[in-house]
C-alpha cells in the first residue's frame, strides 16, 4: 500500500480534491476491477470512456479517482486527482506504486513491424546463457526467469507491466526485454518506464486499422524514441530508411547496425541454408541454426544490444552460435529428408511473407515447388489484404487463401477481399478454401517430394479465433498429421 500523495510525485496536477494521505491498495484503469481502497484511472480508450464508469467504482469502493474532466453529480466525499492526460498518468502511478521497478533492472525495449518477439527472446536467452537473471515480455508469452507466464498482448496494460517488472525485480533478475508495440507507444502504455536500450528492427505496412496512415504509424513508434532519457542508448536498422526519422528527436545516444550496410554493428550473410546461418558479426565468423537471412538482421541487433549492455564480446558470439529457434518463427516440420518440408511462420504483413517466401527460395533444391497458405485477421488493416495474397502468389508456385482468425468478420469476406490483389495470371495458381485444416491438408497433397508447404499467419498461436471464441488450432500439429499420413 502507497499513500496516495507519494504516488503522485511525478503526475502533472491539474486539480486536486480530497485527502492526499489516503492508502491506496491497488490501481486499474477497469472499473469491474475496482476493490475497496483502489486507485481507479478514468482512461479515455479507443472503445470506452472511463469517465462513463466513475460511479461504478466509487460504488466498488474506490478510495479516489484521477480524471481529466469532472463529470457533473459525482459524489462530493470522493478524492478526485485532474490530469491532463489519465493514459500518461497511469503509467506513473503504476510505477510509483510498485516502487519504479524498470529503474532496478537494466530494461530493454524493442519495437518494429517484424522482428520484435525474436530480437527480445533471443536477447533473453542469450543473458540466461551468460547466467543472468533475466525476464521477457512478448507475444509469445511473459517470463521471469525461468517462470512461464501466458502473454494475452504484446505489451500489457501498465499495471500489468509493472507488476510484471517488480515481479522480475523480485526473483532476482537483473536485466529484462519488451517488445514495445506502436498501439502501446501511441496509448502510454510505457509511461513511466526507464529504458537502458531502446532497439528499432524495421518499420513496414501493418496496424492501419488502428493508425489509419503509414505517417502516423511511424509517428507512434517514433514516441518510444522521443521518450527516452539521455543516459539510454537507441539502436536503429541501418538498412532501414525510417531509422533516421527515429531518432530525429531522441535524448538518447544513437547506435546502428547493418547486414546490407556498415554500422556501429556489422554483419554479413556468407551462407544461408535449410542447415542455418553461417555469419560474419564484426570480422568474427560464426554458425547459427537459425534459418533465414532476415534472422542476420535479428542476431545482429541482439549482438549489438549486448554490447551496448556492457558484455564480453568473445563471450556473447559463443553464445550468439548456441541460440535456438522461435515458436512459431521459420519452425520447419519435416519427418524424413528429401520429403515434404512444412514450415510455419508468423508473417503476417507483406514484408514479412516477402522475406520468409524469398529466404524459401533461396533454400530450395532446383526443380522444387513452394505451395503457400495464407489468410489475413478479421478487425484488423483491410488494406494489407489484397497486398498479402498478391505478395505470397509472386513467391510462391502455388496458394491456397484461407481463413486465419476472422474474430467478427465472415472468412469469405476477407478472402475475397484478398483476391482483389490478384492478377488473372496469378488466380490460376491459387486456391481459397474458408476451412483452415482443409486448406493445410489440401496444399501438402499439393505438394512433392523436396517441395516446401509454407503455412504463415499464425505461427505460434494455438487457437483460431471467431466471433469471439478461441478454438484450439495448432498449424504445426496439423502439417505433422498430414505428413504422417501421406508417408503412411
Amino acid at each position: 500500500m502507497k499513500k496516495l500523495h507519494h504516488i503522485l510525485k511525478e503526475v502533472e496536477l491539474v486539480r486536486f480534491m480530497g485527502d492526499a494521505e489516503i492508502l491506496i491498495k491497488g490501481i486499474t484503469a477497469d472499473s469491474r476491477a475496482v476493490e475497496p481502497g483502489f486507485l481507479f484511472v478514468a482512461v479515455r480508450g479507443t472503445q470506452h470512456d472511463g469517465h462513463h464508469f466513475i460511479d461504478m467504482a466509487i460504488q466498488a469502493g474506490a478510495a479516489a479517482v484521477v480524471l481529466e474532466y469532472v463529470p457533473s453529480g459525482l459524489d462530493s466525499l470522493a478524492t478526485y486527482v485532474e490530469v491532463k492526460n489519465a493514459a500518461q498518468a497511469l503509467g506513473l502511478l503504476s510505477s510509483a506504486f510498485y516502487d519504479h521497478p524498470s529503474r532496478r533492472l537494466q530494461l530493454v525495449g524493442i519495437t518494429g513491424t517484424n522482428g520484435k518477439t525474436t530480437t527480445a527472446t533471443l536477447s533473453y536467452e542469450l543473458f540466461r546463457a551468460l547466467g543472468y537473471g533475466v525476464g521477457l515480455i512478448s507475444t509469445i508469452e511473459n517470463k521471469i526467469d525461468g517462470t512461464v507466464i501466458p502473454s494475452t498482448h504484446t505489451t500489457p496494460d501498465p499495471v500489468q507491466l509493472n507488476q510484471l517488472l517488480a515481479s522480475m525485480v523480485t526473483a532476482g533478475c537483473t536485466y529484462a526485454f519488451m517488445e514495445v508495440s506502436s498501439h502501446a507507444a501511441h496509448q502510454q502504455r510505457i509511461a513511466g518506464l526507464h529504458f537502458t536500450v531502446a532497439v528499432f528492427t524495421n518499420i513496414t505496412h501493418d496496424h492501419l486499422d488502428y493508425h489509419k496512415t503509414f505517417d502516423k504509424y511511424i509517428a507512434a513508434k517514433k514516441m518510444f524514441f522521443d521518450g527516452l532519457s539521455a543516459d539510454a542508448h537507441a539502436l536503429i536498422n541501418n538498412d532501414d530508411v525510417h531509422s533516421s526519422v527515429m531518432v530525429q528527436n531522441t535524448n538518447a545516444e544513437v547506435h546502428t547496425y547493418g547486414v546490407k550496410s556498415d554500422g556501429d554493428f556489422t554483419t554479413r550473410i556468407i551462407n544461408n541454408s535449410i542447415d542455418g546461418l553461417q555469419l560474419r558479426i564484426d570480422g568474427n565468423e560464426l554458425h547459427t541454426p537459425m534459418r533465414g537471412a532476415f534472422n542476420a538482421w535479428n542476431l545482429t541487433a541482439v549482438y549489438g544490444t549486448a554490447i551496448l549492455l556492457r558484455q564480453d564480446k568473445d563471450a556473447v558470439l559463443t553464445a550468439i552460435s548456441g541460440l535456438g529457434k522461435v515458436p512459431g518463427r521459420l519452425e520447419v516440420v519435416q519427418l524424413s529428408p528429401g520429403g515434404i518440408t512444412g514450415v510455419v511462420d508468423y508473417a503476417h504483413t507483406p514484408d514479412a511473407v516477402e522475406q520468409v517466401l524469398t529466404t524459401l527460395r533461396d533454400m530450395l533444391v532446383p526443380g522444387k515447388h513452394i505451395v503457400t497458405v495464407i489468410g489475413c485477421g478479421g478487425n484488423r488493416d483491410k488494406a494489407k489484404r489484397p497486398v498479402m495474397a498478391k505478395t505470397a502468389a509472386k513467391y510462391s508456385d502455388k496458394v491456397v487463401l484461407t481463413s486465419d482468425n476472422p474474430r467478427d468478420e465472415e472468412p469469405e469476406m476477407i478472402i475475397r477481399e484478398m483476391e482483389e490483389g490478384l492478377s488473372a495470371e496469378m488466380k490460376h495458381k491459387t486456391l481459397s478454401i474458408v476451412n483452415r485444416k482443409e486448406a493445410i491438408r489440401t496444399a501438402i497433397h499439393m505438394a512433392a517430394k523436396g517441395d516446401v508447404v509454407l503455412v504463415a499467419g499464425k505461427g505460434h498461436e494455438l487457437y483460431q479465433e471467431i466471433k469471439g471464441v478461441k478454438y484450439p488450432f495448432n498449424d504445426k500439429e496439423i502439417i505433422t498429421e498430414t505428413l504422417k499420413n501421406i508417408t503412411g
